[in-house]
């Protein structure tokens, strides 16, 4: 619902709340919106609409999909014996591109962080711990990012999945620590899932 104010103050409010989008990139994509073609501006309409009717969880691994499984999870050449937990669905993305890496993931949508509220149940850990005593699964790599939120979430899981008899292990530290996957280029990705190690 439109709040009292005009149509540009409210598109550069919504505009703002997007991520690395401050104040000043706000006012400018605002202004771009309506200098450009209608048609141009519907289209991303259109496309905003479509994501957040059609797009949901992946009912095994919980990547974003439009159907009920993922196009990874659905994939007859994926090795169903590794899993590889990830924070984000954008993680999934990056590891994919190093084309290193052929067997299935488990997307957590987030990292423990206790002072900004995020406990386990607000994460697919369940999920996840259901899915590895439904299946069986060899090897669970733990590529969560290196920071300290990170680290401390692959220790709550791998603590988590200890009893479960398959190998856990965590990415090799070729990717710089306190940053994210998505930052890694392709090269330190396939390093990184080669020289992974035992948690």
């Amino acid at each position: 619902m439109q709040p009292t104010g005009s149509s540009i103050a409210w598109l550069m409010e919504e505009l703002g709340k997007l991520p690395g989008i401050g104040p000043k990139s706000a006012e400018r994509i605002t202004h771009y919106l309506l200098n450009t073609d209608v048609k141009n501006v519907l289209a991303l309409a259109d496309a905003l609409r479509d994501v957040a009717q059609n797009v949901r969880r992946c009912r095994q691994c919980c990547n974003l999909t439009e159907g009920e499984l993922c196009d990874i999870c659905s994939d007859p050449k994926r090795d169903p014996n590794i899993i590889c937990v990830v924070e984000q669905a954008r993680d999934v993305a990056s590891l994919e591109r190093a084309s290193a890496y052929r067997g299935l993931y488990h997307v957590l949508h987030g990292r423990l962080a206790p002072l900004e509220g995020v406990g386990p149940d607000k994460l697919t850990i369940d999920a996840l711990l259901q899915r590895i005593n439904q299946h069986s699964v060899k090897e669970i790599i733990m590529a969560t990012n290196p920071t300290l939120e990170g680290d401390g979430t692959a220790l709550y899981v791998s603590n988590l999945l200890a009893g479960t008899g398959a190998n856990i292990t965590r990415l090799a530290r070729g990717l710089p620590s306190g940053s994210g996957l998505e930052f890694a280029n392709a090269q330190m990705l396939a390093d990184a899932l080669e020289g992974r190690r035992a948690f």
